[in-house]
């Protein structure tokens, strides 16, 4: 499937044969790399990785995953740029891009990966905005594809505040047709820009799409739970509020009562034992977690050999 040239910023801009070839491009990789096996498919080329934002996972699967596959990263920090400040972000796309093959952008406002995607030359990834976080939703398919074998007619039931996250696992699960029921306090619900397209998708796929504010009825049948941290960054602030709020949609051992008998955990990380999850249950899971945590990896390996 030819996808070169093509940004990755929204799981909506793609089909479902798209993201299915990336997905079992994923687990070819992943499979590969266990036994060694070199790539250089991305021989010569450069990724450019703006992080606006810091992070473990999408520093390391980003930089070690180009690497891989024979190429290079260079990492441009917040107080390098300062993008859309010391020069505009259309500016700035058009020169990165005349030193680069793809750009990576982890940062806080949509519009900033959208307006930088317009006017780039190369490729744009979106390694999360306060909107959409696509690549960790690659990384939970590929995980929950691992486990089950097929996501069609799989539950995902999502615990927690309507973030970013949440907003990508609602069309993720919408396109492979997968049911997903968000369970979130009132007032913290996913956007509803993104839950409308989800909903389309659903028509299609024939996806079910909840929203509830009683974790236990999000929860039952559940084959896979889904949590994150209740105050994300930039949210720093809210934190002792928030945890008031969202104390009832923790998940332990008595949520998962409701739940399917083979249903697993997965979490973004960090994860906050004994907020949003006790430490009983995420150790319990823990496997599963920190496999997801490490498809990161192999998931936006097929995205860069895919659109380089």
């Amino acid at each position: 499937m030819d996808l070169k040239g093509k940004h990755f910023i929204n799981l909506a801009d793609f089909d479902k044969e798209s993201l299915g070839f990336l997905l079992d491009l994923a687990a070819k990789l992943k499979t590969e790399n266990k036994i060694g096996q070199e790539h250089s498919v991305l021989k010569g080329k450069t990724l450019a990785m703006y992080f606006a934002k810091p992070s473990l996972r999408t520093r390391m699967s980003f930089e070690i995953g180009i690497y891989q596959l024979g190429g290079q990263a260079v990492v441009l920090k917040q107080d390098e740029i300062i993008l859309g400040s010391r020069e505009s972000i259309e500016d700035t796309a058009r020169v990165i891009s005349r030193y680069v093959d793809g750009v990576m952008i982890r940062t806080f406002a949509h519009s900033d990966i959208l307006q930088f995607a317009k006017y780039s030359s190369v490729p744009v990834i979106n390694a999360l905005t306060d909107s959409s976080h696509p690549c960790q939703i690659m990384a939970d398919l590929l995980s929950a594809k691992e486990q089950f074998g097929e996501l069609k007619g799989l539950k995902l039931a999502y615990v927690g505040d309507g973030n970013n996250v949440t907003n990508s696992l609602l069309i993720g699960c919408a396109i492979f047709g997968m049911d997903i029921s968000v369970g979130c306090p009132k007032g913290y619900e996913p956007s509803k820009e993104y839950l409308q397209k989800a909903c389309e998708i659903a028509k299609k796929s024939g996806s079910k799409i909840e929203i509830t504010d009683h974790p236990q009825d999000a929860v039952k049948g559940a084959n896979i739970v889904y949590t994150d941290v209740w105050a994300s960054m930039g949210q720093e602030s809210e934190y002792e509020l928030r945890k008031k709020i969202f104390n009832e949609y923790k998940v332990d051992k008595k949520l998962m009562s409701h739940t399917a008998s083979d249903s697993i955990i997965l979490h973004c990380l960090p994860a906050h034992k004994d907020l949003e999850i006790t430490e009983e249950v995420f150790e319990e899971h823990s496997a599963v977690i920190f496999n997801q945590a490490e498809n990161r990896l192999h998931a936006q390996k097929a995205i860069m050999a895919s659109i380089m």
